[in-house]
């Protein structure tokens, strides 16, 4: 794989939350002479970046900008940039981006196209009905019985995904969407699914659109409150690596055989080629791996627990701008976890409904085993550090083995001031209970 001096190297990164943060920050800790460049960013990126006060889908702005600093490949954080063409649009500009195309990003961006891009391809998947009318739901609803999944095919900041557990509840979360249109747009067509049981896994995987390589798994915590409780949400915290992967030395290679290389294949033979990150939802059945929903970027909070798990040399950064720039990945890379990361998701009060802003943050100073990546967080007029989104800060601690990292990302967010926060306490509960001390 070619290689270029770091020292010349400079990156946009597109976004501005806890995940664009968390590749910001590895992208310096690789390699510290990169020169980053973040649109929009916040403050925390402002740190480590030169922030450029560009929304994360003004694409032709975003174009100017990336050639008026000469930057020599862009990262895209964010869903809601694939989905309006941002890849496609600084390719045909020349410039090399990190990221799939707006049709590939369907696997995302659509549910029911992802669905029948699994059909074609074999994979492994939950049954689904594609309902685009309350009548069709009704019917799929009371064929499939409860519990059941009902899921808005487009984008809903993580939150199009209602698991009910009785048909009423089914019924009236259908509705909610095609007729209330709680989502908009994105609940215009919705899927019935069934429930599926078992335990999630998150797989990242790098690809050029033919090789893939895995990043270390992980867990998040979707909903609100300790012990699953609460409202469903964009992810109220993470932990990698997880223990049933290292123990299942076959298992990442199933994925990668069954799920991910046919998927990339059936991509190719649609003319929609995959490249970037592939993110795999898993639920792991009694009947192997099955796929909940493929991602097309990073996942949030996930990415800021998977990526300080990582070697400090992982040289991740130089496989993404390889497929940046349309290169062959290598074979045999190793992207393994050395230490242990857990992350917790400090929410502001009223999330997911209602977020409040404008609270006053503040925080500590950060020990070495700790990092703090900010999502929600502005500065206001007097330069003070306030509250700007419902998922405000992910603290990530590190160490030997998750229940160390775990105490850590506890304690700190704990330490961490902002007027009725909200912040889960059992993160990498799982992982704790069977005892697990992966490292």
């Amino acid at each position: 794989m070619a290689q270029l001096d770091q020292a010349t190297v400079k990156v946009l990164i597109v976004g501005g939350g806890g995940r664009e943060h968390a590749l910001a920050w590895r992208l310096r800790h690789e390699s510290p002479n990169t020169q980053l460049f973040a649109a929009p960013g916040n403050p925390g990126i402002a740190e480590i970046a030169t922030c450029i006060p560009v929304s994360a889908t003004s694409v032709d702005a975003l174009v100017a900008a990336a050639k008026r600093d000469q930057v020599d490949w862009t990262l895209v954080g964010p869903e809601a940039a694939l989905e309006v063409g941002i890849a496609d649009a600084f390719r045909a500009e020349g410039l090399a981006i990190f990221g799939p195309t707006r049709a590939a990003a369907m696997l995302e961006t659509s549910k029911a196209f992802a669905k029948s891009v699994m059909a074609s391809a074999g994979v492994p998947t939950a049954n689904a009905a594609i309902c685009s009318n309350v009548v069709e739901a009704e019917t799929a609803i009371r064929q499939m019985g409860a519990p059941v999944v009902v899921k808005a095919s487009g984008l809903a900041a993580g939150k199009g995904v209602i698991i009910c557990h009785s048909v009423d509840e089914a019924l009236a979360a259908a509705r909610a969407m095609l007729e209330a249109n709680v989502f908009g747009t994105a609940g215009a067509t919705v899927l019935i699914e069934e429930f599926m049981e078992g335990e999630e896994l998150s797989v990242f995987l790098l690809t050029d659109g033919r090789r893939v390589v895995p990043l270390p798994a992980a867990q998040d915590h979707k909903r609100l409150l300790d012990g699953d409780r609460g409202p469903n949400t964009g992810g109220m915290g993470a932990y990698s690596p997880v223990s049933v992967v290292e123990r299942s030395p076959g298992l990442i290679g199933e994925i990668i055989e069954r799920i991910a290389l046919p998927t990339l294949h059936e991509m190719r033979l649609r003319d929609t080629p995959f490249t970037g990150v592939l993110y795999v939802g898993l639920m792991l059945t009694t009947n192997g791996p099955k796929v909940v929903e493929f991602n097309c970027r990073f996942g949030d909070p996930e990415t800021q627990a998977v990526l300080p798990a990582l070697a400090d040399d992982a040289g991740m950064a130089e496989l993404m701008f390889a497929i940046a720039r349309g290169d062959q990945l290598p074979t045999g890379v190793d992207l393994a976890p050395t230490r242990c990361a857990v992350t917790t998701v400090l929410a502001a009060t009223g999330y997911p409904e209602r977020p409040r802003g404008g609270d006053l943050i503040d925080i500590p100073a950060i020990p070495s085993d700790v990092l703090v990546f900010h999502a929600g967080t502005r500065r206001a007029d007097d330069g003070s550090l306030v509250t700007s989104g419902g998922r405000v800060l992910a603290v990530t601690g590190l160490g030997d083995s998750i229940d160390a990292a775990q105490q850590r990302s506890q304690s700190f967010a704990a330490a961490i001031s902002f007027a009725d926060k909200q912040f889960r306490s059992d993160i990498a509960w799982r992982e704790l209970s069977r005892g697990a001390r992966a490292s």
